[in-house]
């Protein structure tokens, strides 16, 4: 399985960016997916999650400004950022947690985009 994800880059502070990570391959469904994201000498934190169901879970941070989607025919999911702030400067990873073909379930996780917010 591999996990795309894209959208990351640079904007000023009460900007807007919107994430974009596509899972392809050995997969028969997606339980959900979710963003977490690791700044520069900082453990990794969770940042939202949601289900193929459509529930949906934001780090108490990001609420109200940021909203997470999954397009479920696309095996895709989306971050849709608004009111950036320096501290929300981090890489930010996808993650998939899904049933494969053989019916065994898996984490996966994507290669990050970088995200940096100018004050």
């Amino acid at each position: 399985v591999q996990l795309q994800a894209s959208g990351g880059g640079l904007v000023q502070a009460g900007g807007s960016l919107r994430l974009s990570c596509a899972a392809s391959g050995n997969i028969f469904t997606i339980n959900a997916m979710g963003w977490y994201r690791q700044a520069p000498g900082k453990e990794r934190e969770f940042v939202a999650t949601i289900t193929s169901g459509g529930s949906t879970d934001y780090a108490d941070s990001v609420k109200g400004r940021f909203t997470i989607s999954m397009d479920n025919a696309k095996n895709t999911v989306y971050l849709q950022m608004n009111s950036l702030k320096p501290e929300d400067t981090a890489v930010y990873y996808c993650n998939t947690d899904l049933i494969n073909r053989s019916y065994y379930p898996y984490k996966y996780w994507g290669q990050g985009t970088q995200v940096t917010v100018s004050s």
